[in-house]
Protein backbone atom coordinates (compact mmCIF):
# COMPACT_ATOMS: atom_id res chain seq x y z
CA UNK A 1 0.00 0.00 0.00
CA UNK A 2 1.38 3.51 -0.85
CA UNK A 3 0.88 6.51 1.64
CA UNK A 4 1.14 10.05 1.22
CA UNK A 5 3.16 12.54 3.75
CA UNK A 6 2.89 16.72 2.75
CA UNK A 7 6.13 18.38 4.08
CA UNK A 8 5.82 21.39 1.89
CA UNK A 9 6.90 24.54 3.57
CA UNK A 10 8.19 22.15 6.94
CA UNK A 11 11.99 23.08 7.79
CA UNK A 12 14.17 20.36 8.90
CA UNK A 13 13.74 18.36 11.03
CA UNK A 14 10.55 18.28 10.65
CA UNK A 15 10.11 15.67 7.30
CA UNK A 16 12.14 13.38 9.15
CA UNK A 17 9.54 13.31 12.09
CA UNK A 18 6.93 13.33 9.94
CA UNK A 19 7.99 10.32 7.98
CA UNK A 20 9.02 8.58 11.39
CA UNK A 21 5.73 8.74 12.09
CA UNK A 22 4.14 7.31 9.37
CA UNK A 23 7.05 4.69 8.99
CA UNK A 24 5.52 3.03 12.65
CA UNK A 25 2.20 3.18 11.57
CA UNK A 26 2.43 1.52 8.21
CA UNK A 27 3.02 -2.59 7.10
CA UNK A 28 6.79 -4.23 5.67
CA UNK A 29 6.73 -3.37 2.13
CA UNK A 30 4.24 -0.72 1.72
CA UNK A 31 5.26 2.55 0.57
CA UNK A 32 5.68 6.39 1.44
CA UNK A 33 5.58 9.28 -1.03
CA UNK A 34 6.74 12.35 0.79
CA UNK A 35 6.25 15.49 -0.88
CA UNK A 36 8.88 18.52 0.47
CA UNK A 37 10.23 21.85 -0.37
CA UNK A 38 13.40 21.70 1.53
CA UNK A 39 16.23 20.44 -0.02
CA UNK A 40 17.62 19.47 3.34
CA UNK A 41 15.46 16.48 2.44
CA UNK A 42 17.85 15.14 0.02
CA UNK A 43 20.62 14.30 2.63
CA UNK A 44 18.38 13.95 5.46
CA UNK A 45 16.21 11.52 4.31
CA UNK A 46 18.28 8.83 2.86
CA UNK A 47 20.66 9.19 5.71
CA UNK A 48 18.12 8.58 7.95
CA UNK A 49 16.74 5.61 6.25
CA UNK A 50 19.91 4.49 6.42
CA UNK A 51 20.20 4.45 9.97
CA UNK A 52 16.95 2.74 10.42
CA UNK A 53 17.01 0.13 7.59
CA UNK A 54 14.68 1.67 5.09
CA UNK A 55 14.87 2.08 1.70
CA UNK A 56 14.88 5.38 -0.99
CA UNK A 57 12.89 3.68 -4.13
CA UNK A 58 13.22 7.29 -5.97
CA UNK A 59 14.11 11.10 -5.69
CA UNK A 60 13.02 13.18 -8.24
CA UNK A 61 13.33 16.72 -7.94
CA UNK A 62 10.63 19.64 -9.72
CA UNK A 63 10.68 23.14 -9.82
CA UNK A 64 11.12 24.09 -5.92
CA UNK A 65 9.67 20.69 -4.83
CA UNK A 66 11.04 17.23 -4.01
CA UNK A 67 9.17 13.91 -4.47
CA UNK A 68 11.02 11.02 -2.76
CA UNK A 69 9.60 7.56 -2.42
CA UNK A 70 10.67 5.48 0.46
CA UNK A 71 10.22 1.92 1.43
CA UNK A 72 9.47 0.21 4.95
CA UNK A 73 11.72 -2.83 5.14
CA UNK A 74 11.91 -5.03 8.17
Amino acid sequence: MQHYIDAKRLLCPMPVIRLGEMIDAVDVGDTIEMLATDPGVLHDIPAWCKVHGHKVLETNEKTNEIILLVEKIG
